[in-house]
């Protein structure tokens, strides 16, 4: 019992030359491992991800514009606001939300555009930094080719047309259309089609979603996705783009 309280008040330095009273299983615990031989939770190399140093294509015709935020007069904000970067072209405008530490240069003879952060060595503004990238690669796509989403209405007497009015829902806008699905329920389906995104059904079991906005035309696809959701048993339900479901065996009692 002594020894081993002595043990304790020792250095890990001073305790190679008194271990030799110590049981067998008690010695390793005197002894630290060198930070060289301490393993992490990953073997492979740290390779961080450098998307939003990657510079955008600008098309011909679409044309980036900073917009400052609006000051008052004698307000004191120790929030510097965020600024809106305008991106226009042939099918419309949409905003991309600058954060404060986050800025853009745009070389008119390469017609490239490229982000930069004030400090790459935080990590809030390298996440921002790439997600800030994305959505303007996203807009300026959107309002130069516009984003689709395409869905397969697969199952028996399963079809989708698009109505000028609805029974069952009020329209939230002037002109508005409406989604109307028969997939197997006593009564169609109605859904309002959001403002910003045209609706069209080429084929009785496909519906075609256009739009500048992806968020909005994915969200809009998975609003009527849910009503059918693809089930693994028969295959049956409503598909968006290139989804496929893996089929179970079927139950036998």
């Amino acid at each position: 019992m002594a020894i081993t309280k002595c043990k304790k008040l020792l250095l890990p330095s001073q305790i190679s030359g008194t271990v030799s009273g110590l049981p067998d299983f008690l010695i390793p615990a005197f002894h630290t491992l060198p930070p060289s031989t301490t393993r992490s939770f990953s073997a492979s190399a740290r390779h961080p991800s450098r998307v939003g140093a990657a510079p955008i294509a600008l098309p011909p015709d679409v044309h980036l514009r900073l917009l400052e935020p609006p000051r008052r007069k004698g307000a004191v904000t120790r929030v510097e606001p965020s600024k809106t970067l305008e991106v226009e072209g042939p099918l419309g405008k949409a905003a991309v939300q600058l954060p404060p530490f986050v800025s853009y240069t745009v070389d008119h003879a390469t017609r490239k555009a490229q982000l930069n952060v004030l400090d790459r060595k935080i990590r809030d503004q390298r996440e921002m930094w790439g997600t800030t990238r994305s959505y303007l690669q996203n807009h300026i796509l959107g309002v130069s080719e516009g984003h689709t989403a395409i869905l397969r209405l697969v199952g028996v007497g399963y079809r989708a047309t698009i109505e000028p009015t609805a029974t069952t829902v009020k329209p939230e806008y002037p002109g508005q259309q409406f989604v109307s699905l028969k997939v197997g329920y006593s009564h169609p389906i109605e859904l309002g089609v959001p403002l910003g995104i045209k609706a069209s059904t080429p084929l009785p079991t496909r519906i075609l979603l256009e739009g500048i906005d992806k968020e909005a035309v994915n969200s809009f696809a998975a609003s009527i996705r849910k009503w059918r959701k693809p089930e693994p048993y028969k295959g049956k339900g409503i598909f968006v783009n290139e989804e496929t479901i893996k089929l179970k065996a079927k139950k036998i009692k």
